[in-house]
């Protein structure tokens, strides 16, 4: 049974921590927006916290989260930002106060982690959308998808073709058509190589007919493909009911070419399947990163002329 979190109102208390890296610089900024949404923001003691890489050692980011997901006065935990290690604290977290009263966890990246978990384990609800780390190059239009998806007002993406997409949203080179469809089912997904490395564990999704999103960035086309093809053996593209291929940007540089793009490489894995697949949409690690529901019903439907 899937929970949705009570969507937020003007005067909700939300919080920010860091359940990964550390922030390396002041987000003041983001805050200003979320007060400006009506929203009192707290922070928690890892946004200012540091140990090496990491917003505080585990004990103090474990403590930090779960101080907030106890507490009945925040209606809404937003990561500061993704980085590494929401892995390494996710099962020390005791989620049952927030089982019985659910509230919106936001984030990507690193945060796929959480967001993966609360919905494999409590079929709660989450929103994969921009942190405040990532709120200073945001376009308006994600930041008001995240507004909007937090408020509970629809959201609907239609982009007719490319040349319809927003001016900073630049596919990658290499990019395959769309393949036509339509389908209505559960959204899930996050960055691929933490749904990979979830593979197995308690926080792994059930793919089966659902809508999948992906993204990712920095990773080697060989990764991507040895990624992709890890999913096809396991059984899991073959179940869903549509795929959703977001950025896959900043690529390594390469002495020998993989000779494929990441979109030819994800179009070779699922080509003989008969779902819809839309490539290039508006999700990742990018400055037009718009939110998604993990867990909520969603319609995709991919036009044939769409390029």
């Amino acid at each position: 049974m899937i929970k949705q979190p009570a969507y937020l109102k003007k005067g909700d208390k939300i919080a920010i921590v860091c359940p990964a890296s550390r922030l390396p610089k002041k987000i003041d900024a983001a805050i200003h927006v979320l007060q400006e949404w009506g929203l009192e923001v707290v922070t928690g003691k890892s946004v200012s916290a540091g140990d090496h890489q990491f917003a505080g050692d585990d004990a103090l980011r474990a403590e930090d989260l779960q101080h907030f997901l106890d507490d009945p006065e925040i209606k809404a935990i937003i990561a500061g930002r993704g980085g590494y290690g929401t892995i390494r604290i996710i099962d020390d977290l005791d989620f049952t106060v927030f089982q019985e009263n659910p509230k919106w966890i936001v984030g990507f990246s690193d945060i796929t982690v959480l967001l993966a978990h609360v919905y494999a384990q409590f079929g709660i609800q989450s929103i994969h959308g921009q942190m405040p780390y990532t709120f200073d190059d945001a376009t308006p239009g994600s930041l008001e998808s995240l507004r909007a998806a937090l408020f509970g007002e629809e959201i609907v993406y239609n982009y007719e073709s490319l040349a319809e997409k927003p001016a900073d949203f630049v596919p990658q080179p290499g990019s395959v058509p769309n393949r036509p469809g339509q389908m209505n089912g559960i959204l899930i997904g996050g960055n691929l190589t933490l749904l990979v490395m979830l593979q197995g564990s308690a926080s792994e999704m059930d793919y089966t007919d659902k809508i999948l999103f992906i993204e990712d960035v920095g990773e080697r086309p060989a990764a991507i493909d040895r990624m992709m093809r890890m999913l096809k053996r396991a059984g899991k593209l073959s179940r869903l009911k549509g795929l959703i291929v977001g950025a896959f940007n900043e690529l390594p540089e390469e002495k020998i070419p993989f000779g494929q793009s990441p979109e030819e490489i994800i179009w070779e894995v699922v080509k003989d399947y008969n779902y819809p697949v839309w490539f290039d949409f508006p999700l990742g690690h990018i400055e037009d990163n718009r939110a998604m529901t993990v867990g909520k019903n969603f319609i995709l439907s991919v036009q044939a002329e769409i390029i």
